[in-house]
């Protein structure tokens, strides 16, 4: 599954850049080809950003890569609570 999500993650970038540089950068386009332009742009980047975070996650729950440091509730309650003293 997370070579799917790799695979997905490759192309949705692939699609930001090439249509994002065609919306961008092209004189000869009609409006309504350079609105379709920029949302398949828009579509590109929530697409990977979306598939990019699923494979963090993915590598992080696996133990490939090791986790954030985050606080789990009760340490962060317990330094907020001794922050204002």
């Amino acid at each position: 599954m997370q070579k799917l999500i790799a695979i997905v993650n490759v192309i949705a970038w692939a699609g930001f850049w090439a249509f994002g540089y065609i919306a961008v950068t092209s004189d000869s386009l009609s409006q309504s080809q350079m609105v379709v332009a920029a949302l398949l742009a828009f579509a590109g980047l929530v697409t990977g950003v979306l598939a990019y975070m699923k494979l963090v996650r993915a590598s992080e729950s696996s133990g490939y890569a090791k986790r954030s440091n985050q606080l789990d509730a009760a340490t962060r309650n317990r330094a907020q609570e001794e922050w204002g003293k």
